[in-house]
């Protein structure tokens, strides 16, 4: 793996987006916005529905997390779509560029995207609504590298479906986050969810991350299962979706489908 092309790959993905004006406010108004609708419609709950101040406290915490996950997870799939878009990815994959280049390039900034996310929306939940998630302390960066490490994840499946598929599927990009939340437990319990449809949501690591979280937020330890299923769920994860886009990539250079979708 040489560092100077995941180098050169990372430059090209900032000058794509500063370049962008569309793309800025995608990184910066959307969560902002998020964070100012839900807090606001939380605190409009306790107002009418004597709610306990905790609500406000989890949902808030639960928005600056996912997005998180999310901003993770739109790196790698959209970073790819916009070398589609712009025709350049006969350019990327006829270069010299190992896939682990390619892939650990979007991956990393993924990693900014979500740093910046989770920096201001932290400042934000302190300043508007007077909510520290840093006083979460180290937890917080486990909570953060399992997200990040999820978000990765879905990223890797979202473009091999995209290989696989071609652009039929580039709606999932947008469509899969919209699928796992409801049942990842992002603002309510896995308790709430029907009981056919508990396994399924433990099966997220999302889920035993926010489950932590609300521990954390109510003063308990989290349990000692939940940080390992959400570890070794990441790692499975990340190793079949991995090998999914790898095999989807190559054979789509057998097919030839990589000039005729990036042409």
């Amino acid at each position: 793996m040489n560092f100077r092309v995941i180098r050169a790959l990372m430059i090209k993905y900032a000058f794509i987006v500063s370049r962008n004006t569309f793309r800025l406010m995608d990184l910066f108004f959307w969560p902002v916005l998020d964070l100012l609708l839900w807090g606001m419609v939380t605190i409009y709950m306790m107002k009418v529905s004597n709610s306990a101040p905790a609500l406000v406290t989890f949902l808030i915490a639960a928005i600056i997390l996912w997005n998180v996950l999310y901003r993770a997870q739109q790196l790698v799939s959209v970073s790819f779509l916009d070398d589609v878009w712009s025709r350049n990815l006969l350019n990327i994959f006829g270069a010299p560029i190992k896939t682990t280049e390619y892939v650990g390039a979007a991956c990393l900034m993924g990693l900014m995207q979500g740093l910046v996310v989770l920096l201001l929306l932290g400042a934000l939940a302190i300043f508007l609504h007077s909510l520290n998630v840093f006083s979460m302390g180290f937890i917080l960066a486990f909570f953060f590298v399992n997200l990040l490490l999820m978000g990765w994840s879905l990223g890797l499946m979202v473009t091999g479906c995209i290989l696989k598929w071609g652009p039929p599927a580039e709606a999932l990009a947008w469509a899969v986050p919209g699928l796992v939340q409801p049942i990842a437990a992002v603002f309510y319990p896995v308790s709430v969810l029907p009981a056919w449809l508990q396994p399924i949501a433990l099966s997220f690591p999302a889920s035993h991350i926010f489950e932590g979280m609300r521990a954390v937020l109510s003063g308990h330890a989290v349990e000692t299962h939940q940080i390992w299923c959400a570890v070794l769920l990441n790692i499975l994860y990340l190793f079949l979706f991995g090998y999914f886009f790898q095999v989807s990539l190559e054979d789509a250079r057998k097919r030839g489908f990589l000039v005729k979708y990036g042409s």
